[in-house]
């Protein structure tokens, strides 16, 4: 849930500063800000937990290890391309290919009770999904409105 609550806090807080520098609300701009600090965020874990990580991802792919660095150098990437007018619609839709991706792994861990963060079997488990699969539905739905949905 830590990664949603920075998208809303950060969208919010960048509003608010849109906001008060331009005379206008940019809904867009803030949001694809709010993902980006949300992306830098998880990025990390990428890196802090990469054992735990590297347990996510299912057996049968292949160069686990070097798939998590790998996500988490393509998070930072996006998080900044995101930013970045010529950039942002090609980025939204290679980040909502990510996120449909990445389901897979959260489905994995969450079936073996993983803990990303210690690397140990005493997650929350399959009743976790009921949480995280809708939660990747709104981080889909959030890029493609406010990276590439024109008004």
């Amino acid at each position: 849930m830590k990664p949603f609550y920075i998208l809303i806090a950060v969208s919010l807080i960048a509003l608010t500063l849109i906001y008060l520098f331009a005379g206008s609300f940019d809904w867009q701009l803030a949001g694809r800000i709010g993902m980006s600090a949300m992306l830098l965020f998880t990025a990390l874990g990428h890196f802090m937990f990469s054992k735990g990580m590297e347990l996510m991802i299912p057996r049968f792919i292949p160069f686990p290890k070097e798939l998590v660095f790998v996500t988490g150098l393509l998070e930072i990437a996006a998080a900044i391309t995101l930013l970045i007018p010529a950039l942002q619609e090609s980025t939204s839709w290679s980040l909502i290919i990510f996120f449909v991706l990445i389901t897979p792994a959260n489905i994995h861990a969450a079936i073996k009770k993983l803990n990303y963060q210690t690397g140990n079997t005493d997650g929350p488990g399959p009743g976790y999904l009921w949480l995280r699969v809708p939660l990747q539905l709104i981080f889909i739905l959030w890029v493609y409105f406010s990276g590439i949905w024109h008004q």
